[in-house]
């Protein structure tokens, strides 16, 4: 299984939804970097189930221990080992499912892949997953401590913040628990959420990242473009559908006279309709991208499906689901993000003398 994240500076993890733990190992990580824990432990208790009305209730306290690479709250240049213990699995919520593929799961796929699967949880599939990625992510982040990073949601299904991100106060993002900076939109996205969960459905939406203060020169012109870098790791997130960047989408509606981005004597641009990445390298203006997530999978409704055997059945979810995977899944874009900007930045370093 392919199982590492990083060109330079590389995370191999480990664990399952329903094993002993979770865990992983850093490696490349330069030596001599204080390591500020509270800051890692706080994005993990942004992305841990059981904080808000509008996730699943399970209750995890996902506290991370490092095993090795840290010697006096300091960063010894030694891959950096840690773990995550899971405290309150309930493996009988899904033994109904053990001979049945949940609709739009990973279930059938690991099983025609590897021919055995771990059902409790989605075993290896499982957002818990994300907890590693949080981890090594927050740990980067202060290697790069100049560099601004700030993920909100900016949809709900057909509820869409109007305003970019430029004419919003980002600092107020945390100030509701779905992590949205437009105070009257998130009350209206926090009361749909509550409505889809009464319903026993789930909804999708979108992540907004920006990031300030990255210099000119991250990322490669062939295959590890930073955008490209950026996309891969986001892609990978449990019920991720998309990403672009800079205009995106939109941009294809625009004719190229207007979606220039034209200079100023500084070297910076009028427009940025680039999102900050030129040639797959930075061009030191704001790097702007989304991030769209579907439905949640697991939905507490009654849903044809068939068994292993191909047999018709039906399906029901059952136990702590998210009806919505946005707010927790903010943590996770931030954290991806600081890892593949650490991991540029290194790289760059042995670029040119």
């Amino acid at each position: 299984m392919s199982n590492q994240l990083g060109t330079f500076l590389s995370l191999t993890t480990f664990g399952e939804s329903h094993g002993a733990a979770y865990g992983g190992i850093i490696t490349n990580f330069p030596a001599g970097m204080k390591v500020d824990f509270e800051a890692v432990q706080k994005q993990l208790n942004r992305r841990k189930p059981g904080q808000s009305k509008i996730v699943t209730q399970r209750k995890e306290s996902d506290k991370v221990k490092f095993l090795s690479g840290i010697f006096e709250n300091t960063t010894t240049g030694t891959p950096i080992g840690f773990i995550i213990e899971n405290e309150n699995q309930r493996s009988r919520d899904y033994s109904h499912i053990a001979e049945k593929y949940r609709p739009s799961h990973a279930d059938f796929t690991y099983d025609k892949k590897y021919g055995i699967r771990d059902y409790r949880g989605g075993g290896k599939s499982s957002a818990r997953e994300t907890m590693n990625w949080v981890v090594a992510g927050a740990l980067a982040q202060q290697l790069i401590p100049e560099i601004k990073i700030q993920a909100y949601v900016s949809a709900v299904g057909d509820l869409v913040c109007e305003n970019s991100y430029q004419e919003m106060d980002l600092s107020k993002i945390d100030e509701t628990i779905i992590r949205c900076p437009d105070l009257d939109m998130a009350e209206k996205m926090i009361e749909r959420i509550r409505e889809i969960r009464k319903e026993g459905n789930t909804i999708g939406g979108i992540i907004t990242c920006v990031i300030k203060n990255v210099p000119v020169g991250w990322g490669e012109p062939i295959f590890h473009k930073l955008h490209a870098e950026l996309g891969h790791a986001m892609l990978n997130i449990n019920a991720c559908k998309g990403f672009d960047y800079g205009s995106g989408f939109e941009g294809t509606k625009m004719l190229g006279k207007d979606h220039n981005d034209i200079f100023n004597p500084d070297g910076s641009t009028k427009t940025n309709y680039s999102g900050g990445i030129q040639g797959g390298i930075s061009n030191g203006m704001d790097i702007y991208f989304r991030v769209a997530f579907k439905p949640v999978a697991t939905i507490l409704r009654p849903q044809e499906s068939i068994d292993k055997k191909g047999n018709p059945i039906t399906v029901e979810g059952k136990g702590r689901h998210d009806p919505c995977v946005l707010p927790r899944a903010v943590p996770v874009v931030e954290s991806l993000a600081a890892f593949v900007l650490a991991d540029m930045m290194l790289l760059n370093l042995t670029r040119k003398i």
